[in-house]
C-alpha cells in the first residue's frame, strides 16, 4: 500500500450517508461486502450495501464509488435500484466480520475482531482489507477488560481461502488474478454446470468482462442460467456493443424480457445497436466513446483518458461534439488523439487543436471498409455519424478483429499454440 492511500475503519461508515454527485442522498451504508481470496491476499472489498429512502437494500459497487470522506460516500449517480442478494462467495464486513472469534498467526492466541480497516489501491478504485483491530482474551460483549492491538491483515488467520479448494468461490477467487480473457478460456474448459457456478460466484462487473471474451455459445448458455434480474444487470455492466450481440443470440421473447429489465438508458443503446446489420459499423460501434465539448480543456481530455475502465483503443482519442455530449451527440466537429494532447499545455481548448479533415463513417458502412479506414489511416479508433452530423459511437480495432478471426479463434491456445505465439506472450 502506497503512504497516503486512504484507510477507514468500517465503524465510521456504518450508517453514514451515501451521495451522488449532485449532492442529493441516496441513502445510507448498512454494511460492506468483502469477497475471501487466496495465497494469503487480504479480503477485497466489493461494494456497499446501502438502504435507500424506501427502507430497500441495494447493492453499490466500490468502482462507482468517487469518494470515502468524513461522514459521507460520494458516488458516481448510476446507482442500481435492485435488491441486495448475498451470494455464496460474499461475506458481509459487518454482519460476519466484527465479533468473530479468530486467532493471531504469530502466537496462536484467540483474540475478538472489533474493527476492520479499508484502504483503497494507489490508482486504482479497489479496496482491500487492511489491518484488524482486535481485542485479546475470551469473553462476549459484557466483558471490555483485555488489551486490544491493531494488527495487520496478515497477523489473523481465518480470513484466506486456501488455493486448493475446488468450490467455486475458491475457484473465483483464484481466478481474480487472472485477465477476463484468460478466465474465459478457463470457464470454457470447465463443464457446463461447473462453468455456470462459477460464472453465477463473480459480481457482475467481472463476470460482464469475461462474458465479452467468451464463445457466444457460452455466453448464451451462462447469461440463461442466470437470474432474469442478475442477467440483466450483467447486461448493464457489458459493453453496449457486447451486450447488444449477446442479446442477438437469444430468442426474441428473452431478449425483449431481458431489455425491460435493464435501466432505460443502457436498454436504448443496445436496442440502437441492435437496430443495425451486424457487419457494419453501426452494428459493429460502441455507444460509449470520449466526447467533450468544444470548450473542455486539455486537461479535461486527459482526465477522462486517464479512466482506468476504459480500453486502450477507446483512450486513444477524444471525439469533439457539440452538446449534447451523449451519443448520439450534438454536431461532431472532429478528433483529439492522445499524443497531441501530450504536446498542448492542459489549459488548451480541444477545440482548437482538433483534426477534422478525416472524414466519419456512416453507421452502414461494410466491415470491409471499416478495416480498410482503419489500416489506411493507422487508426485504432474511427468515428460513426448519422446523416445529421451526429456522433452516434466509434468502431474500434479490437472489435473489427474479433468479427474478422475464425469463429473459433477463442479456442487456440495463447500461449502454447503451433502458430508461433508462445510462452514470450506472457
Amino acid at each position: 500500500m502506497a503512504a497516503g492511500a486512504p484507510r477507514v475503519f468500517v465503524s465510521h461508515l456504518s450508517g453514514v450517508p451515501v451521495f451522488d454527485p449532485n449532492g442529493d442522498q441516496v441513502g445510507r451504508v448498512r454494511d460492506l461486502v468483502a469477497m475471501l481470496r487466496v495465497g494469503g491476499r487480504p479480503p477485497r472489498i466489493l461494494g456497499l450495501v446501502v438502504e435507500v429512502v424506501s427502507r430497500r437494500r441495494i447493492f453499490l459497487p466500490m468502482t462507482r464509488v468517487t469518494g470515502v470522506e468524513s461522514g459521507q460516500v460520494i458516488t458516481t449517480g448510476v446507482v442500481n435500484m435492485r435488491r441486495f442478494e448475498q451470494r455464496p462467495t460474499e461475506r458481509l464486513v459487518l454482519g460476519e466480520f466484527l465479533d468473530r472469534r479468530v486467532l493471531l498467526v504469530e502466537s496462536g492466541e484467540e483474540v475478538t475482531v472489533l474493527d476492520v480497516a479499508i484502504q483503497q489501491l494507489p490508482a486504482r478504485r479497489d479496496w482491500e482489507i487492511d489491518k484488524y483491530f482486535v481485542r485479546k482474551g475470551r469473553g462476549g460483549a459484557l466483558r471490555r477488560k483485555g488489551e486490544t492491538l491493531t494488527v495487520e491483515w496478515s497477523a489473523v488467520s481465518g480470513f484466506s481461502l486456501e488455493e486448493h479448494g475446488q468450490g467455486a468461490e475458491s475457484l473465483v477467487a483464484t481466478f481474480e488474478r487472472l485477465r477476463p480473457a484468460d478466465v474465459a478460456n478457463a470457464l470454457h474448459h470447465l463443464s457446463p454446470k461447473r462453468r455456470v457456478e462459477v460464472a453465477a460466484a463473480l459480481d457482475d462487473d467481472r463476470l460482464a468482462d469475461v462474458l465479452e471474451e467468451l464463445p457466444e455459445d457460452d455466453q448464451v448458455e451462462i447469461i440463461g442460467k442466470l437470474k432474469e434480474e442478475r442477467a440483466a444487470d450483467v447486461l448493464e455492466a457489458m459493453d453496449p456493443d457486447d451486450a447488444a450481440d449477446l442479446l442477438s443470440e437469444l430468442p426474441e421473447e428473452d431478449k425483449e424480457r431481458l431489455l425491460a429489465l435493464m435501466r432505460p438508458d443502457d436498454a436504448a443503446d443496445v436496442r440502437r445497436l441492435l437496430s443495425y446489420e451486424e457487419r457494419t459499423a453501426g452494428g459493429l460501434m460502441t455507444t460509449e466513446p470520449i466526447v467533450l465539448r468544444p470548450d473542455a480543456t486539455v486537461a479535461d481530455a486527459l482526465a477522462r483518458v486517464r479512466q482506468s475502465d476504459l480500453s486502450p483503443a477507446l483512450a486513444a482519442q477524444v471525439y469533439v461534439c457539440r452538446s449534447p455530449d451523449e451519443t448520439p451527440t450534438g454536431k461532431y466537429l472532429g478528433t483529439v488523439h492522445f499524443q497531441r494532447l501530450l504536446r498542448d499545455p492542459p489549459f488548451t481548448l480541444v477545440s482548437s487543436i482538433v483534426d477534422s479533415d478525416l472524414v466519419p463513417l456512416s453507421p452502414d458502412t461494410p466491415l470491409p471498409t471499416v478495416t480498410s479506414y482503419l489500416a489506411a489511416y493507422n487508426m485504432v479508433s474511427v468515428p460513426v455519424v448519422d446523416e445529421s452530423g451526429s456522433l452516434l459511437g466509434a468502431v474500434t480495432v479490437d472489435d473489427v478483429l474479433d468479427h474478422l478471426l475464425p469463429d473459433d479463434w477463442r479456442e487456440t491456445d495463447l500461449h502454447h499454440g503451433e502458430e508461433g505465439i508462445g510462452d514470450g506472450g506472457r
